[in-house]
């Protein structure tokens, strides 16, 4: 009986343990007014967005939402992808694993007032 304790708990560490190392992530920067990164295309999976605040004036935060659907509806937004807390001048905060499917999604930021930016996933 120990042994096969041992073998299940061997066998979920390392499930959860290579489930872990699936997520990738996402680093964007914003700057006043914008994000520096442009119209990104990303392969199938899931991901941390991780989202650094380089002199914008403002603090800031993350938005994501399918492609088409009203960004001014909260309704809409992947909340996953929020980053976790509000992100301060000088300072770089994470969301949490948000798994994305093949699309075509927007991200934009409310609070630095950037434009909507193209996020495809392949």
């Amino acid at each position: 009986m120990k042994k096969v304790v041992a073998i299940l708990v061997f066998v979920l560490a390392f499930v959860v343990n290579s489930n872990a190392q699936d997520v990738k992530t996402v680093s964007l920067e914003q700057t006043k007014g914008e994000f520096t990164q442009k119209n990104l295309t990303i392969s199938e999976g899931s991901y941390i967005f991780e989202i650094a605040n380089n002199h914008s004036g403002v603090d800031v935060g993350f938005v994501l939402i399918q492609k088409g659907k009203d960004a001014a509806n909260p309704e809409n937004h992947i909340k996953t992808a929020y980053v976790t807390q509000v992100v301060a001048e000088g300072k770089t905060e994470k969301s949490n694993v948000t798994t994305l499917e093949k699309g075509e999604y927007v991200y934009f930021c409310p609070l630095n007032k950037t434009p909507q930016y193209t996020l495809t996933v392949e």
